[in-house]
């Protein structure tokens, strides 16, 4: 329960009962998927196989801060697009968001969590992992933990720092520098620009950003590749709102650039 209460100043109005977005007709290509994280919570996931004979690799997808949570993917059709193009798509909702119960602020147990048991669903292709914004910070840091099954990553609309983040927000960057004093080590463990240095077992990296996103620019993504102790390709799109490019005018050349980086890194891993 004082997880949940100190999460409300970033979060309160994004936790609320999750509507499920997937027609009814298509339901029965969803398998439910449960997981206990070391974050605390009981991560809640859906999984759906390619629309193709050949299954390339199996694609996490972490979403976005918003009350979608993990409908974000289906309602944009992130889940159909990667499907057709031979994907397996789990996406999944961050503890505290959607059908997921409360954990502690460890959010990138979560993204760990999930990889394992996307791994044991189908353990004969590989594990790519796609996060924007909330689910792309995070996944920084889960890749530096030796026990992830991640093979290649997109990181989309990232923050380095979550201080530079939520400084634009008031109360909630009063309550985070109050944590930082309560919490002076987890504020370390946390820091996305420094963790990044420490990732393991990613064979390659994907940085997408927005040259007009006012909540993150892409000036952060520069400083994540810099950073990245692995082959790592920054893409720039030129007019995008925060984690809507796939709504932007640049919407067919991004998914192209999906598709075609999962394929070629899953291809090198077959």
């Amino acid at each position: 329960m004082i997880y949940k209460l100190l999460k409300y100043p970033f979060f309160g109005r994004f936790m609320v009962k999750w509507i499920n977005p997937i027609p009814k007709t298509e339901l029965p290509e969803w398998k439910s998927v449960t997981v206990k994280s070391k974050s605390g919570g009981i991560i809640k996931g859906l999984y759906a196989e390619s629309e193709t004979r050949q299954q390339k690799a199996t694609v996490v997808l972490g979403h976005p801060m918003g009350k979608e949570a993990k409908g974000y993917f289906v309602k944009r059709g992130y889940t159909q697009f990667l499907r057709e193009a031979g994907f397996n798509t789990l996406i999944f909702d961050i503890n505290g968001f959607g059908e997921s119960t409360h954990g502690n602020f460890s959010y990138f147990e979560d993204i760990v969590a999930i990889g394992k048991e996307a791994e044991k669903i189908n353990s004969n292709i590989p594990v790519g992992y796609f996060g924007i914004s909330l689910g792309g910070q995070w996944a920084t840091i889960a890749f530096a933990d030796e026990t992830h099954p991640y093979e290649f990553a997109i990181i989309e609309s990232a923050a380095t720092t979550l201080d530079e983040f939520w400084k634009r927000f008031p109360f909630a960057y009063k309550t985070l520098k109050l944590l930082n004093i309560v919490l002076p080590r987890f504020k370390q463990k946390i820091k996305m620009i420094e963790r990044i240095k420490e990732a393991k077992n990613l064979n390659s990296l994907l940085l997408i950003y927005s040259k007009n996103d006012t909540w993150v620019p892409y000036e952060m993504g520069e400083r994540f590749k810099k950073n990245s102790p692995v082959p790592t390709e920054l893409w720039l799109v030129e007019d995008a709102k925060h984690a809507e490019i796939i709504k932007s005018e640049d919407r067919e050349e991004y998914q192209a650039k999906i598709i075609s980086f999962f394929t070629k890194e899953s291809e090198k891993q077959l």
